[in-house]
Formats: C-alpha cells, sequence, structure tokens
C-alpha cells in the first residue's frame, strides 16, 4: 500500500525542510511545515510569533526544567496547551489530504496509521555548518552553537510528549544522511519508499 503521508523529522541544516518542500512539490501534494502556525495559534490562542518560536522547540534546554515549566490549574503548561492543538490539527490534516508534514513529532503523532512514511533527515557537521553560515549569514562558530541548541531543543521536545529518543532510528522507517546522499537521492528514496 503506498503512503499518503510523509513526516520529515531532521537535524538543524541537514537540508530536511528543502527536502519535505521538493518531495511535496514532485508529487504534488500539500506541504505543512510553517502553514500549520496560523491553525495551531487559532486553536491555541497564542500569537502566530510565539507558536513559530516555541510549537516543535522546548522552551529550556534540560527535560527537567521542561517538566517543570509554569502550569495551570489543570496542571498544563503553554507548551502542553500548544502540543495538543498541534496535535489535534496534524490528526485532522493526516484524515483529509495527502500530504509531507514537517516537524512537529508528526511520526509520533501518527504512529497508529499504517499509510505514513516516517523519515529522518540528518548530515554530517561540516556540510551542516556550511548550510547554516549562508542560509543565516553567520560565522562557523555561530552556526554550531545554532545547531547544537536547536537539535537540543528539538531532543527535549520530543523526549517529553512521546517518550522516545529523538533521532533513533527504530523510530522512523528511513533514515537519509543528506551529506552522504545529497538532496536529489534523498528524495528519489522517500518517493520510493512512498509507494508513488
Amino acid at each position: 500500500m503506498g503512503k499518503r503521508i510523509i513526516t520529515i523529522s531532521r537535524e538543524f541544516g541537514s537540508g530536511g525542510r528543502f527536502i519535505g518542500m521538493e518531495v511535496a512539490q514532485k508529487l504534488g501534494v500539500k506541504y505543512y511545515d510553517k502553514e500549520m502556525i496560523g491553525q495551531i495559534a487559532e486553536q491555541s490562542g497564542f500569537s502566530p510569533k510565539y507558536i513559530q518560536e516555541n510549537a516543535e522547540l522546548s522552551p529550556k534546554k534540560g527535560l527537567f526544567a521542561y517538566a517543570f515549566s509554569g502550569r495551570d490549574q489543570m496542571g498544563r503548561s503553554v507548551e502542553d496547551m500548544i502540543y495538543e492543538a498541534q496535535r489535534k490539527i496534524i490528526l485532522d490534516i493526516a484524515e483529509r489530504e495527502e500530504c509531507v508534514i514537517i516537524g512537529r513529532n508528526a511520526d509520533f503523532i501518527l504512529k497508529d496509521r499504517d499509510d505514513v512514511l516516517n523519515v529522518f533527515i540528518h548530515g554530517n557537521m561540516p556540510e551542516k555548518v556550511k548550510r547554516i553560515c549562508g542560509l543565516y549569514n553567520v560565522t562557523e562558530q555561530e552556526a554550531i552553537k545554532m545547531t547544537e541548541d536547536i537539535d537540543k531543543r528539538r531532543m527535549s521536545n520530543y523526549r517529553f510528549y512521546t517518550d522516545q529518543k529523538w533521532g533513533m532510528a527504530s523510530n522512523y522507517t528511513l533514515s537519509l544522511n543528506s551529506s552522504v546522499l545529497g538532496y536529489e537521492m534523498c528524495e528519489r528514496i522517500i518517493m520510493e519508499c512512498g509507494g508513488r
């Protein structure tokens, strides 16, 4: 059976977002990444700017600090409310249409469906640093710091909400090194494994 939905988790700087965009375009399906921000903001009641900065990343670097962030009377943190809104939107999208979804723990949220291809894109540090320097106009040292910080926050968010290890191959159908394979080969493998 072909996969209707492709989720792409990725290391910062690995090109996962670009690969996902290309796959969606070539398959003629919807692409969801920042496009979900408005919907998440509407459902959660938080501003789109806040969602953009916090929906996929833990606000604290450590899991312990993350677990004890401010809570409402029902014990939910701001992050919990955003995550729940995001989860509902991802489930709704998956019911509605074929698509590519970038990040946002979509692989875990859709784990019970058999029509999902879960992909993790990673890369070698020199290539990721070069890409980040070019995209964000930063020094190599700044690029390394950005990579470490963003990936650490993604890892904390994923672990907190899924109780799984982010990037562990067993959590995904495919784990692809974009530095070794190149973007076009990653795209071809994803499309072929999606049964299209």
